[in-house]
């Protein structure tokens, strides 16, 4: 067991407001149709760790969001099961056993973030095979696939050939920190330069289609510096799908893994005689936007709309490159060693106490490290004192002095209460300004604009002093300005559901709404001022978010 790691970084915590460099969110399709949002398929060389975790937390908000609003997102994940890479992680063992043990811990810690994910693909499926070999077969029909020898510098952890300049001194991969082989292959290639001015057009004209911006300004970058044709097969690699018209290579990792967002979309009642791409793209496709790391940004924002091109498919909406979890400004990996252990991050402070950490604390598009200490303080801030303490301060009142039952509805409530006017008002500003942000995947914004909520339902409250006008005889107005303050904290809960579902729903509970209530919530109809009303009972509730201790830090773990 390595030693104990403390990640150490301050990411900015913003309240709402303009973000500089804002994402500009794809256009959303027809109201009635399907669209796929992705994350990454991840590497099952080695278990998951927060890394792999973070861009998932932040896919299954802005599914939960898209579903709230009565969209139907697809929303995929899963495994990229073949290449060399994990042929050498497996050693010994049975490859595709070693597959199935390292994907199933993917699936349950999503299960124990709370993920809720509509389609997990595997790319060692039968179903999967059946599309790749397809979508190679049109690239190959449409002249743009070709055998040919090559020499260069190749870093297994990339699984891909580098240039010298983007190496360190003595071949070393900057990434993965290891030496990268001299290699020398006849293989299979994508001409990836036919597509040159297309892709340039592409990024010039749809400036949107690599967010953040900066990503865009590398992608175009790399386009105008000049395209190369890449490898799309591996003749010494046994592990991975054979190329249909040469058995004796294997098909490489880009036209293996990438088909995955297609091929996950197929109905799962279907078998692979019945698989197209055709059907699958009926389903979802094109993606309303693929969710990845900045490291395999190239092959997302490059690679991958060219072979579509090819391929005489649609592209996606947009690629958003998400920063790393870094530890020493190095990117968390299982290669490094670095990395944080999100199973005993859950266990020590529960599920959504981590989502809320991590879209909330650190922008989505730039890097970010964890401390115990800021991890803590920020939590206990928003969900423990801000929120949690506002539930259970307003329903201990009406327990203590009406037996539980709310004498007044929020809609009277700032009728008769002069300092709540304006709550209506500024609910739905700061929804507004939540949902635009979810839609551009800016969750410190999202989740600050809440919170302003909260902060001015803790201000009315102190400012009202319900406990005091209940000694003075004055119940009503106590009653009133509870139901403000509740009401307040009521819509802070439905805006809140897309990131800490479970708290959510507790507090849903405190106010005598049931689990079926909560499950039913919309984004439109219940961010609303006027829902709660008169006469509803509360009875006393626990913590819906006990204060969290500092504990151990969570140890690194490969």
């Amino acid at each position: 067991r390595r030693p104990a790691v403390r990640f150490s970084f301050h990411p900015r915590i913003r309240a709402s407001g303009h973000t500089h460099h804002e994402a500009i969110p794809p256009p959303m399709p027809p109201k009635s149709t399907p669209f796929a949002i992705t994350t990454p398929l991840y590497y099952v060389n080695a278990k998951p760790h927060m890394g792999s975790a973070y861009p998932t937390i932040a896919v299954d908000a802005l599914a939960r969001y898209f579903r709230m609003r009565g969209r139907d997102p697809r929303f995929v994940t899963g495994c990229d099961e073949h290449g060399e890479k994990i042929a050498k992680a497996a050693g010994e063992r049975d490859v595709k056993e070693f597959c199935d043990e390292v994907s199933s811990e993917f699936k349950a810690l999503w299960e124990k973030l709370d993920i809720k994910y509509d389609r997990f693909v595997r790319t060692t499926d039968a179903r999967h095979e059946v599309f790749v070999k397809e979508f190679m077969e049109r690239v190959w029909d449409n002249g743009d696939i070709y055998k040919s020898s090559y020499e260069g510098l190749y870093c297994t952890g990339c699984e891909e050939y580098k240039d010298v300049k983007d190496l360190d001194d003595n071949s070393v991969c900057p990434a993965h920190r290891t030496v990268c082989d001299n290699r020398k292959e006849e293989n299979y290639f994508f001409a990836l330069t036919k597509y040159q001015a297309r892709l340039e057009e592409l990024l010039e004209t749809n400036p949107n289609f690599v967010m953040p911006e900066e990503r865009r300004n590398e992608v175009l970058g790399w386009v105008k510096e000049g395209l190369r044709d890449f490898s799309v097969s591996r003749a010494n690699n046994p592990w991975g799908i054979p190329v249909p018209r040469d058995p004796s290579q294997t098909i490489y990792v880009w036209f293996d893994a990438l088909l995955g967002y297609v091929s996950a979309l197929a109905e799962m009642s279907v078998g692979p005689q019945q698989m197209s791409i055709a059907a699958a793209t009926t389903q979802g496709w094109p993606a309303h936007i693929h969710v990845i790391g900045k490291d395999i940004l190239r092959f997302h924002a490059v690679y991958w709309p060219a072979m579509l091109m090819s391929a005489g498919l649609p592209l996606p909406s947009q690629v958003y490159g998400h920063g790393f979890l870094t530890k020493d400004g190095m990117k968390m990996g299982k290669s490094l060693g670095n990395t944080l252990e999100p199973n005993e991050l859950v266990d020590t402070y529960g599920a959504d106490a981590v989502r809320y950490y991590f879209l909330r604390a650190i922008e989505f598009g730039r890097d970010g490290d964890f401390s115990s200490e800021r991890f803590v303080n920020i939590v206990n801030a928003d969900l423990a004192n801000t929120v949690g303490n506002l539930v259970n301060r307003c329903v201990g009142l009406l327990v203590k002095n009406c037996a539980g039952e709310l004498m007044e509805s929020s809609a009277a409530g700032v009728e008769q209460c002069e300092a709540a006017r304006e709550f209506p008002a500024l609910v739905e500003k700061k929804c507004e300004i939540a949902a635009r942000a979810f839609e551009r995947l800016d969750y410190p914004e999202a989740c600050g604009a809440l919170m302003s909520i909260g902060h001015a339902a803790n201000a009315f409250v102190d400012q009202t002093a319900p406990w005091s006008a209940f000694k003075q005889g004055r119940s009503e107005d106590a009653a009133a300005a509870i139901a403000v303050a509740l009401e307040s904290v009521r819509i802070v809960a439905v805006g809140l559901a897309p990131v800490v579902p479970s708290v959510s729903k507790k507090i849903y509970n405190a106010l005598a709404y049931s689990d079926e209530e909560w499950s039913a919530l919309s984004w439109d109809e219940h961010t609303k001022w006027g829902i709660l009303e008169k006469g509803r009972v509360f009875t006393k509730c626990p913590p819906v978010f006990p204060k969290l201790e500092i504990k151990e830090p969570v140890t690194a773990n490969v």
